[in-house]
């Protein structure tokens, strides 16, 4: 009487299973390897130059009560937020506008 271990009888019933595979079914292959390998390497390369560029961004808010709040509660629009603000020159904004 011979004792087997779990991992020989597991691969004594896997065997069988391999036999059955069908040799004409229709995989990837090596081109869609190459296809899925290159897909990985532009987003790679994409997410690379979105950093490089995002470090480029240079946003600092400004603090509140700054200059540019004005530091007043009364509530007014700063001056380029006003719709005439543009128009100084006496001519109006157009349709729509």
């Amino acid at each position: 009487m011979t004792l087997t271990s779990p991992a020989q009888t597991a691969v004594a019933q896997v065997l069988p299973l391999a036999k059955d595979l069908d040799e004409n079914k229709v995989t990837p292959g090596v081109l869609g390897f190459i296809v899925f390998a290159v897909m990985g390497v532009v987003v790679w390369m994409l997410m690379k130059s979105m950093n490089r560029h995002m470090q480029k961004v240079d946003f600092e808010e400004a603090p509140p009560g700054g200059p540019r709040d004005g530091g007043g509660a009364s509530g007014s629009a700063s001056p380029a937020a006003s719709p005439s603000a543009g128009h100084r020159d006496g001519k109006s904004p157009g349709p729509g506008a």
